[in-house]
């Protein structure tokens, strides 16, 4: 038996064709009577959004987030860096530098190549970046993001979140290109 169970919704309406008067949308119900019991398996509503039981109050299901049913716990993991890196809502291919970390707070430097496509990494016309330092704070549903600065120390971040701790900021330089990360971009970043 496998562990999904897929549905396929399909709903047509004449809302495209003006003179039916029909030209507003409204959201919908939909009651799906499966052949047998859920059981413990996660529901696919066509292709792309998945539910599951785990986590929710009984007849329902909860609507699983882009990390899955069960995301990676906020600390101090790539996994847990990738999470960050997606809730800054960076470009795809970012790379990304984890600076100061210690599960609460995070402090993650993201990058991204700027300038023309090029073939030769090591052409300095192809290694121009384009990048930010990013804050976050711990939250049970992930990293959720604080600020961003170029710039070096406290000034911004505690501006923003005078809790964040200094022992994190205090010591951290502004960036520059030559700072900026540069190493491979991170699996599944923005």
């Amino acid at each position: 038996m496998t562990d999904l169970v897929r549905v396929q919704l399909t709903f047509v309406s004449p809302s495209g064709d003006r003179a039916s008067g029909c030209t507003e949308e409204r959201g919908s119900t939909a009651k799906v009577r499966l052949p047998e019991p859920l059981g413990d398996r996660d529901v696919i509503v066509d292709n792309s959004t998945r539910f599951t039981a785990r986590g929710a109050r009984p007849p329902a299901l909860r609507q699983c987030g882009e990390l899955g049913c069960t995301p990676p716990a906020t600390g101090c993991t790539a996994a847990s860096y990738d999470q960050a890196s997606r809730a800054a809502d960076v470009p795809l291919h970012t790379y990304r530098e984890a600076q100061r970390c210690d599960g609460k707070w995070l402090v993650l430097d993201l990058s991204w190549r700027t300038g023309p496509i090029c073939g030769d990494p090591d052409d300095p016309a192809c290694t121009s970046r384009q990048g930010d330092r990013w804050f976050f704070r711990a939250r049970k549903a992930g990293w959720q993001p604080i600020t961003r600065t170029a710039a070096g120390g406290c000034r911004d971040v505690r501006r923003a979140e005078p809790a964040f701790p200094a022992a994190l900021c205090a010591s951290l330089e502004p960036l520059s290109p030559a700072l900026l990360p540069s190493h491979s971009p991170a699996p599944g970043a923005r």
